[in-house]
């Protein structure tokens, strides 16, 4: 069964890959079959036992994310968008956007108002399956470490108080109506402007969502004696005038001096935990005196987190001169 993870996660890599090159022949089960060498009726069925949807509905629910963030981002025709993602004609596509989002792009276009989009599903996860690869020991030969300033900018987000880590932070959210990681995932896809948002480009990109710690005195006490609140979210330019959905909270974060820890791309699937020790392995043993800094403490201080396994894994934590 393990290994249908690994052959849905690819599928939905490849169907990200086909919709931007717009070659809907490949997006098929039929091609997919084809490929993979199984029945379309064994594959569907596995799809859905792992993704917990049908292929179809998926597939549909993709394109549409697509075509969604054009509207938003682009002055394009509805007609010529719809066709471009598969729709057959503009009524087609109207519909579509009405049933799964309750606005018709006409409407969206004229006031982009936060919709949970369906972003990429992910079954193979280190954090689910404990598919680590490591012992705890690992050098932090391979972590970079340098000093940056990190211009004024605000940080939409939700917070969660109590939870430890990234799996038991969803686990919370999920017990608030409407704070899920799907619908907040999805809300976030569809906030324009994001500072780190490669445009869909990559897989797996996040359409710049990042982790992040506020240092707040009401937080949960880390490792590191620092009472802190854990945040999911996005980074955004400080003059953002844009919708704000109405679980998260938008903050100004001003300009600040940070230490960056950051290791190079890396196979999640049998490294995650490995990259993981090796990055808590340099921050523990950074000496920050050496170079006349210290670790700010501050109240109101933002850690942030990015994790991109083909690009970087990255903490920024913010310090200030002695």
């Amino acid at each position: 069964m393990e290994q249908w993870y690994e052959y849905v996660q690819q599928m939905v890599e490849e169907i990200d890959i086909h919709i931007r090159q717009k070659a809907d022949e490949a997006l098929t089960l039929s091609a997919l079959s084809e490929k993979m060498g199984y029945a379309t009726s064994y594959i569907s069925r596995k799809f859905r036992e792992i993704s917990g949807m049908q292929f179809r509905d998926y597939l549909r629910l993709r394109k549409l994310a697509f075509a969604v963030k054009e509207i938003r981002d682009s002055d394009k025709s509805l007609l010529d968008i719809a066709l471009n993602y598969g729709f057959s004609s503009h009524e087609a596509f109207t519909r579509a956007c009405k049933d799964a989002y309750g606005i018709t792009p006409s409407e969206y276009r004229a006031k982009p108002v936060p919709l949970a989009l369906r972003t990429i599903i992910k079954p193979l996860d280190c954090y689910l399956h404990g598919n680590c690869g490591s012992d705890g020991n690992e050098s932090s030969e391979n972590v970079k470490t340098y000093f940056v300033t990190i211009p004024a900018h605000k940080f939409l987000h939700i917070k969660n108080y109590e939870s430890i880590g990234y799996w038991d932070f969803w686990q919370k959210q999920s017990l608030i109506p409407g704070q899920d990681c799907e619908t907040v995932c999805g809300l976030l896809d569809s906030i324009p402007d994001k500072l780190d948002d490669l445009g869909g480009g990559e897989i797996n990109s996040g359409s710049g969502q990042i982790m992040a710690f506020i240092n707040e005195p009401t937080g949960r006490i880390c490792s590191w004696g620092i009472p802190l609140a854990e945040c999911y979210g996005v980074r955004l330019p400080l003059d953002y005038q844009g919708p704000v959905p109405k679980q998260m909270q938008l903050i100004d974060v001003p300009e600040g001096e940070y230490i960056v820890f950051e290791h190079g791309p890396f196979d999640y699937t049998a490294e995650n935990c490995l990259v993981e020790n090796r990055i808590e392995n340099a921050m523990r043993a950074f000496d920050y005196g050496a170079y006349g800094y210290e670790l700010d403490m501050t109240p109101g201080r933002i850690f942030y987190f990015y994790h991109d396994c083909q690009r970087f894994w990255k903490y920024i934590r913010p310090v200030k001169k002695v």
